[in-house]
């Protein structure tokens, strides 16, 4: 296990005369969110986070208990990125999303207070039609022209967001601050999975709706504790593919990719492939001086018991990339199967103590502090 130093030292920026260093698009983020973007840039540089979607909200086998997750019980710490969904913040009746509200509301105090970091999907029920967050043929509409400004939908959009824009006002920890989070809207866009992936809608009008979801949050109605996230699948081999939908630099804070694909997805591994991808864009957040993350990955089940060392941590160690976090998907409660993060028994289990253990990965026990402006030693011993 890492020792007390290692977990107790955590890099964090030294500002000159009080300037950031790197350009958020919300000038009048707050305080902490502009500190969080700052420490996420220079982390990228020589370490990465380890987040784990919904670990706090239940594992497997488990749900609703407090402080408990898979990865702190098989590492003694929680995963620094916590990753929640705002999927039931429409689509649903009032009841149900103001339930929905408080559950989330309280995990993403919880995580601000330990010290973690909170990222939001979301799986977005369609405002037009049936069908849910997936496209089905002959059920779902193609609803992202409908919600854009002049659209049929469009008032009934913004009454979404003013359901996002309440959450995100009310997330006030016991300091009195509000806590930040990576918003990552419209996922995987390039595939046709979702309503609003590419096939269904055109380029401009993604790019119009996401222009303005952005800012009718932060401009209208006062978000300032968001930092926007950009994720397309897997389906790009180039710069210029990768940036064919991108919204803008004034409308984008962090550059992902969602890939599981070329990391065993199938018992298939192209980590050639994958790697490309992960440098196109990273290289992309360096010279844009954006942020930069591996929003998605992950092998269902993890059958290979060296998946952590001899696949992912390979990967990110084989480039220089600057990834200010990796992801994998969620641990279902029920299923026996559809699992990201090893558990107690799980096969990886002591690869994954490895893969933590390393002094490239860092966990929430190693980021005291990280909204706070200190200069502190940023190596692990």
């Amino acid at each position: 296990m890492k020792s007390k130093n290692k977990t107790n030292a955590l890099l964090l920026v030294f500002l000159s005369a009080g300037h950031f260093l790197f350009a958020q698009i919300d000038e009048k983020a707050t305080k902490e969110t502009k500190i969080l973007y700052q420490n996420l840039k220079t982390i990228s540089k020589n370490h990465i986070l380890f987040g784990h979607q919904h670990a706090l909200e239940y594992g497997h086998g488990w749900s609703n208990e407090p402080d408990r997750s898979d990865v702190k019980s098989v590492t003694g710490s929680h995963p620094a990125v916590v990753g929640i969904d705002f999927s039931d913040f429409s689509g649903r009746s009032k009841e149900q999303v103001e339930k929905a509200k408080e559950i989330l509301r309280k995990n993403v105090i919880a995580t601000y207070e330990r010290g973690g970091i909170t990222t939001v999907s979301w799986h977005f029920n369609n405002p037009a039609s049936e069908g849910g967050f997936y496209w089905k043929d002959g059920i779902s509409a193609a609803s992202m022209a409908l919600i854009k400004p002049g659209g049929s939908h469009h008032e009934q959009y913004k009454g979404i967001l003013k359901t996002i824009a309440d959450f995100a006002h009310s997330v006030k920890a016991k300091d009195g601050k509000l806590s930040p989070m990576i918003f990552r809207p419209f996922h995987e866009f390039d595939g046709g999975w979702f309503w609003w992936g590419k096939p269904h809608t055109s380029r401009e009008d993604f790019i119009a709706v996401w222009q303005f979801t952005v800012s009718y949050l932060k401009d209208t109605l006062g978000v300032h504790n968001f930092i926007y996230a950009f994720s397309p699948d897997n389906q790009f081999n180039t710069t210029q593919e990768y940036l064919e939908r991108y919204p803008g630099d004034n409308y984008v804070d962090l550059l992902g990719m969602d890939d599981y694909a070329d990391f065993g997805r199938d018992g298939k591994y192209d980590l050639e492939a994958g790697l490309k991808k992960l440098k196109i864009f990273s290289d992309l957040a360096i010279q844009k001086k954006k942020l930069a993350a591996f929003t998605e990955t992950g092998l269902e089940s993890i059958p290979n018991p060296k998946w952590w060392t001899d696949v992912l941590l390979k990967t990110l160690k084989a480039a220089k990339l600057e990834l200010c976090y990796v992801l994998v998907w969620r641990n279902d409660s029920t299923s026996p199967t559809h699992y990201y993060a090893p558990f107690p028994g799980q096969v990886s289990e002591s690869d994954f103590i490895e893969f933590y253990n390393d002094s490239f990965t860092w966990f929430e026990n190693d980021i005291k502090h990280i909204y706070r402006l200190k200069m502190k030693n940023p190596e692990k011993n």
